[in-house]
């Protein structure tokens, strides 16, 4: 299949060296909806999390996306809102920034992030992303599903990238998603404390 062709031929060695970034990124045809097909384990995602979603909204200025992330634990939806924006405005890589504040019960602690898109087909439809630390990854996807030549050439790009693919763990989606107001939402922060101790 062509995605499947495009992800292949990539060919780089060790975590040391710099990360190949995607450059001129159509933020346009970026925005929209996103869902998780796998990640690396962090603390501010419920350990039990399922049908985590990312959508991105344009803003008016241009330059600036609403960021919503979501996923459902224990039959709640929980999620988190923030900004993206590039890092040096100036450059044509795709290195974000990611602003975040917390606790989500009362956000007042702002939380700064990297989130560099290192690989999307050309249609829009997958995507690598991760951060200079190697220390998360996500892939992507427009679907729920994906198909597994796809995604094992998208895992074999990000392992060429440096990464420890093994810490990725598949994220559980339902077909179809549920709609963020068809579950109650967790408005008291429970799910932040619980991942706080590993929970």
């Amino acid at each position: 299949m062509a995605a499947a062709e495009g992800i292949s031929g990539h060919k780089k060695s060790g975590g040391g060296e710099a990360m190949t970034v995607v450059r001129g990124l159509d933020v346009a045809r970026y925005m929209g909806r996103w869902y998780e097909i796998a990640s690396f384990p962090t603390f501010f995602q419920p350990r039990d999390g399922r049908d985590t979603r990312a959508t991105y909204r344009l803003l008016e200025d241009g330059a600036t996306v609403h960021v919503l992330n979501e996923t459902w634990s224990k039959g709640k939806r929980d999620y988190i809102e923030g900004t993206a924006y590039k890092a040096d405005p100036a450059s044509d890589e795709a290195k974000l920034k990611v602003k975040f504040y917390l606790p989500p019960f009362l956000p007042i602690i702002p939380v700064v992030g990297d989130y560099w898109v290192l690989y999307v087909d050309d249609h829009y439809q997958y995507a690598v992303v991760g951060e200079p630390r190697r220390k998360s990854l996500w892939i992507l996807c427009r679907q729920t599903s994906i198909d597994e030549e796809v995604y094992n050439q998208l895992v074999e790009r990000a392992k060429e990238e440096g990464y420890d693919v093994s810490k990725l763990h598949r994220t559980p989606q339902d077909d179809p998603p549920p709609e963020s107001d068809a579950a109650p939402t967790d408005t008291k922060g429970v799910w932040w404390f619980k991942s706080l101790f590993g929970k």
